[in-house]
């Protein structure tokens, strides 16, 4: 069965004192809940190393938000995936909407990405997801579709434990829209169907499927209600402690 993963996507938020403030409560109030939900923070590449030292040990998993597809050279502000992985993460953000509409990011460019994250022993959580403007032309299907096949070019069906997949429509994110739970599930599904297709029935079952969209408290337990929603990559209501230790703590649907 599989387990519940709740992670939190501080963006370009918090200074380095603000992050282990965070994270000392986070630690303090959530490190009982490890034993039946992965949880996941995901802070700005300047506190990693000091929050990787506060969570150690708890069983919380740390993230990067981004990584250089190449492993060092003359990439001046990049970072490569080694020295994620030296600065404590186990996980990194791959895909992530803004990086691909704000930064242009292909797929391609994402492909080379989670093969560098695997390379240097990262888990990679593999964001996918539509515009507005693809929704209303009924092509989410279409754009889930490429976005897997084109940016899990190096994934083997051995690579499903190291692999997590966030479904995060552009139009939900950071505008206090939220796709239904049925919205969700529906495209859940297909991401599911799809792994079954691509890789086998095996990595389709194991596979987590993460929603991300203006995720918050109040809608929550109701998202995660739905049998293919595996969990949640939050974004703004990650960034305040008591919210997000309220959807850590939700109650799980038998």
């Amino acid at each position: 069965m599989r387990k519940p993963f709740i992670a939190g996507n501080w963006k370009m938020h918090k200074t380095i004192a603000e992050a282990v403030h965070f994270s000392q409560t986070l630690c303090k109030e959530a490190q009982q809940f490890t034993r039946d939900r992965d949880i996941l923070i995901a802070p700005p590449f300047t506190a990693l190393s000091s929050v990787a030292k506060i969570i150690a040990g708890t069983g919380i998993h740390l993230a990067a938000q981004n990584l250089h597809e190449s492993p060092q050279g003359a990439f001046t502000g990049e970072v490569s995936g080694a020295m994620v992985a030296e600065a404590g993460c186990d996980y990194v953000l791959v895909g992530h909407s803004e990086r691909r509409h704000i930064y242009g990011e292909t797929d391609d460019l994402v492909s080379r990405k989670v093969k560098a994250a695997w390379e240097s022993g990262l888990k990679v959580i593999f964001c996918i997801g539509e515009t507005l403007e693809e929704r209303e032309k009924g092509k989410t299907f279409q754009v889930v579709e490429k976005q897997m096949k084109e940016g899990l070019k190096a994934f083997k069906e051995d690579d499903i434990e190291r692999l997590v997949i966030a479904y995060e429509p552009v139009w939900a994110i950071g505008t206090g829209k939220t796709a239904t739970p049925e919205q969700a599930e529906e495209v859940h599904v297909l991401i599911r169907d799809l792994q079954k297709k691509l890789y086998g029935s095996v990595a389709a079952d194991a596979l987590i499927i993460l929603y991300g969209g203006s995720v918050k408290p109040d809608n929550m337990a109701e998202l995660m209600a739905k049998e293919n929603v595996d969990g949640a990559l939050i974004g703004g209501a990650s960034l305040d402690v008591e919210s997000f230790l309220r959807m850590v703590m939700f109650d799980k649907p038998e």
